[in-house]
Order: C-alpha cells, then structure tokens, then sequence
C-alpha cells in the first residue's frame, strides 16, 4: 500500500525554509513530521506538491535531500519515493538529483 502526503493539504500550502528556525513550515519539519515516519513503515510514498506555493530549495533540499543524511540510502529512496507535481515537472529531477547528492552523515 502506498502512503500519500499531500504537501500543501497535509502540512502546508506555503512551505517556507531550511530549518524550524526560519518559520513553522520548514523542510526539517516536513522530513521529520512527514517524511520519515512514512518511510519507516516500509511501503512506497508518493509525495503531491501540486498546490503548494514557493517551494524553495532550501526547504525541498532540507526535506528530500536529509533523507539521506538522517540514515536513509538513497538507493531505496529514489525507488521508493514518488514525487507527483503536475504544476511543475521540473520539481521532480530537482528533488531526486538533491537526493543523489546528499552525503549520509
């Protein structure tokens, strides 16, 4: 069964920043909150971006690309994430290639 995270339904229509430092909506936050307890239970998650606003690459790279630095291999991400953006394709090669390029910690 695939878990589905609507970015601007479930957490915010305007993810903003890095860290939580930089606001409420932050890329930490999504990874944390969102992302990884999805991840954690095995199964794919596809990941809608459509109707969210001002997706920086601070908060896309935080949220995708710290996959990778809090122990995810990237190998299994780019296999099990599906990244859904009708709006703007392009967000879907820029979010594998911060994953391809992040460095485990």
């Amino acid at each position: 069964m695939t878990t589905t995270i609507r970015l601007a339904a479930d957490f915010n229509p305007f993810p903003f920043g890095r860290y939580p430092s930089h606001g409420d909506w932050s890329g930490q936050r999504f990874r944390e909150e969102w992302l990884v307890p999805a991840l954690k239970k095995g199964e794919p998650v596809e990941v809608d971006l459509d109707g969210a606003r001002g997706l920086s690459p601070s908060f896309l790279e935080e949220a995708f690309g710290g996959l990778v630095r809090v122990g995810f291999a990237t190998k299994d991400l780019l296999g099990r994430i599906h990244i859904k953006s009708d709006r703007d394709p392009s967000f879907i090669d820029t979010i594998e290639s911060y994953i391809r390029d992040a460095k485990a910690s």
